[in-house]
């Protein structure tokens, strides 16, 4: 791709400050819902999005009512509890051990299948891997799609997935809420790591 070209497909400004320069990590929601047809649109976007041998371990699960996010409270950190009750929906990010069962529809020109099935640390490995990067352009699709995220990592991961994914092969990776943030009550942003301090180019 030659530079111009690169240069048409580029997003603008404003598209930018939505998925990164101005989007925030949120604590606090505002009352307006989420419609459920957006939490279709988010995962149509969010399928596309590459993983190792296109095995999309992936698995979400909405809790858009009060009785499935007071299930949730009492699993998440103590500082995470108002706010997951408070946000009007939220996503159980997790990434099922058994993806490859799905395999054949998923690369139909080839036995992935059989490789994975016969390395289950590998197979898991890669549950982690690819779902972790599924759970990256969840938070970007949602950002496109004009919610705001709150990603939590504090919480008791046995209990959740005890609670939630008994009886299946799926487990945790991260809890993220979504909806539309209150601004006003973020915090100060935190700085970042400049380019010279976090990459090296050889």
């Amino acid at each position: 791709m030659n530079s111009a070209v690169a240069e048409e497909r580029k997003l603008d400004a404003q598209a930018l400050d939505i998925l990164f320069r101005e989007a925030r990590t949120f604590n606090s929601w505002q009352s307006r819902p989420v419609d459920s047809g957006i939490l279709r649109e988010l995962y149509d976007l969010v399928k596309f999005g590459p993983t190792a041998a296109n095995s999309t371990p992936a698995r979400f699960v909405f809790l858009t009512t009060q009785a499935s996010k007071e299930r949730l409270v009492p699993l998440m950190n103590e500082g995470n509890r108002a706010k997951t009750l408070q946000a009007p929906v939220v996503a159980l990010v997790a990434y099922d051990l058994k993806f490859y069962e799905k395999m054949d529809k998923l690369m139909p020109f080839r036995d992935m299948k059989t490789p994975f099935a016969e390395n289950p640390a590998g197979a898991e490995r890669n549950a982690r891997q690819s779902g972790t990067l599924q759970g990256g352009y969840f938070i970007v699709a949602a950002r496109s799609l004009g919610l705001d995220c709150g990603p939590m990592g504090g919480f008791d991961a046995d209990r959740i997935n005890d609670e939630f994914f008994a009886g299946t092969d799926m487990k945790i990776n991260f809890v993220c809420s979504l909806g539309y943030g209150n601004r006003e009550q973020l915090f100060p942003r935190l700085p970042r790591l400049d380019f010279e301090e976090a990459v090296t180019i050889l």
